[in-house]
């Protein structure tokens, strides 16, 4: 599933392109993903002008002056930046053409398992009960040790399962999870709220040093992901532990371990996470 890190990689890849440009025409081509499309977008939205594109965890938000287009990348979607001529493939569902000096250029949702969303919020876009309940942004300056803290005290759930909950810290999924507590070595199976502040302040940067780290190497190609150029992230070169079940840990040589919490497989090191 495309995390934070992606989506925030498609979002920086789209918007210096997009903004500002005028919609040409929508194409809908399923009734549905997670939920109905939206009928109306050619007509809603033709002849505007794309405002900006800002992110609220793993959603993305077009902002059209009269309105705002959500964007959920569920499982295995990604947007693309395709010329308008290009015919669409069995699992391109939906395009906006935009008029971008004399020539036509779709933004297209590719989506092979259809659990992604696209929703057409008239009203403030952070009353929606999708968004309205979603917790902190882990980049920004107000998630520290601290907060994180009184976030979690008295949490007997363990640290990996807990920092994934959206409710109170947004797109930290699971590649990420795992990636951050072995940075601030911390066992995923450490109950949240019995975590000391000061291993808390090793926790935090490393969250944020992930997360950036990740960004700022175009994200994880798993499955389906491509950046809105057609290309692939490579963070998942990086990777400490997720995915390396068995293989050395790159630190101490100990071999990675894998273990199942929530239904979600976990990896760590025994002895740099402790």
């Amino acid at each position: 599933m495309p995390e934070l890190p992606e989506v925030e990689v498609t979002r920086r890849g789209i918007a210096p392109v997009l903004v500002g440009s005028r919609v040409a025409s929508v194409t809908v081509r399923v009734p549905a993903l997670r939920y109905p499309l939206p009928t109306h977008l050619d007509r809603t939205l033709g002849g505007r002008h794309l405002e900006s594109v800002s992110r609220r965890g793993k959603y993305l938000l077009l902002d059209f002056g009269n309105g705002h287009l959500l964007i959920h990348l569920g499982m295995s979607g990604s947007l693309r930046l395709v010329p308008a001529t290009l015919p669409a493939d069995k699992h391109d569902h939906v395009d906006l053409v935009f008029g971008i000096g004399g020539s036509k250029l779709a933004l297209r949702l590719r989506d092979p398992r259809r659990f992604g969303a696209i929703l057409w919020l008239a009203q403030d876009p952070l009353t929606h009960p999708l968004l309205a309940v979603l917790g902190i942004e882990p980049l920004a300056q107000e998630f520290t040790a601290a907060w994180l803290k009184n976030e979690y005290a008295g949490l007997a759930a363990a640290i990996k399962p807990t920092l994934m909950d959206s409710h109170r810290v947004v797109g930290i999924g699971n590649i990420y999870a795992s990636e951050s507590l072995y940075r601030a070595g911390i066992d995923p199976r450490t109950a949240a709220g019995r975590i000391s502040l000061k291993r808390l302040e090793r926790l935090v940067p490393a969250i944020k040093t992930t997360l950036t780290a990740a960004i700022d190497a175009g994200g994880s190609s798993l499955r389906d992901f491509i950046h809105s150029d057609g290309s692939s992230g490579y963070f998942q070169q990086q990777y400490f532990v997720y995915g390396r079940n068995g293989e050395p840990c790159r630190i101490c040589g100990r071999p990675i371990r894998e273990l199942r919490q929530g239904q979600r497989a976990s990896f760590f090191c025994a002895r740099c996470q402790r």
